[in-house]
């Protein structure tokens, strides 16, 4: 379907102010559901082309707010990681079929949810576990192959940081700035491999205030919207949309 039709563009603004309300609020991890959402109207490698810059746009716009206010150790730790993830995921990317990717990503969808569930009822009353040098490389690894093949690398993040003890502000300033500088070496490899179209890119300067106003409502509706809210409502989403990518991929 091309990018500039009516359908995709009500399908696109939604997603996108999820995706600024998301990644600037609640520590991204669920702001990949965007692509998810996508992918339902568009095919993989068009969906991953037009998200990146409006993330990349989020997260330079949702910096300033939580400037210094992150972990800088726990940062360092996950781009170590990341970047050979990156990698990884590229020549994952390169040598595989959009159905793989619809799959991969509706794996991961649900998979996500599942692991929020696990987090929120399976552990109830167990000692929270402080993650060490080791796990932050390993999630890193993770981060970055997820984030690059889907923009998924929210849940790897959530697992290290989540065992590090962090409080909620310190938690989001240190994802915004994982992220920021992930999204900054993706892109070149997104561009070197042809992700990016001059079509893609068009249709990211429509969407860029959208992206820009749920960067606004995301960091305001950091301290007064409930998680709980939010996240229960970003999980059944995911559900319904990566059930949908696992039958396409399986089709």
């Amino acid at each position: 379907m091309e990018l500039f039709s009516w359908q995709v563009f009500c399908v696109a603004v939604p997603a996108v102010i999820f995706a600024g309300v998301s990644k600037a609020g609640f520590g991204s991890g669920a702001a990949f559901a965007s692509a998810t959402i996508l992918l339902l109207v568009i095919e993989p490698g068009q969906a991953l082309g037009v998200m990146l810059p409006l993330l990349m746009l989020v997260d330079t716009s949702s910096l300033p707010a939580y400037w210094r206010k992150w972990s800088w150790p726990d940062a360092a730790l996950l781009l170590a990681g990341a970047v050979p993830g990156t990698l990884l995921g590229a020549l994952f990317y390169a040598r595989s079929d959009p159905d793989m990717i619809r799959l991969l990503i509706g794996v991961i969808s649900v998979g996500f949810v599942a692991w929020q569930g696990w987090q929120t009822y399976g552990r109830r009353g167990r000692a929270v576990r402080r993650f060490g040098v080791v796990a932050g490389w390993v999630s890193g690894g993770v981060l970055g192959f997820t984030s690059f093949v889907s923009h998924a690398g929210g849940p790897a993040a959530a697992i290290f940081l989540l065992g590090r003890g962090l409080d909620k502000t310190r938690y989001q300033a240190t994802t915004v700035l994982v992220f920021w500088a992930v999204n900054i070496i993706k892109a070149a490899f997104y561009a070197a491999m042809g992700i990016f179209t001059v079509e893609s890119l068009l249709f990211d300067i429509a969407l860029a205030p959208f992206a820009l106003l749920g960067t606004w409502l995301g960091i305001r509706a950091h301290g007064v919207v409930p998680e709980r809210v939010f996240f229960g409502l970003t999980y059944m989403l995911l559900v319904v949309t990566g059930g949908k990518l696992i039958w396409d991929g399986l089709s």
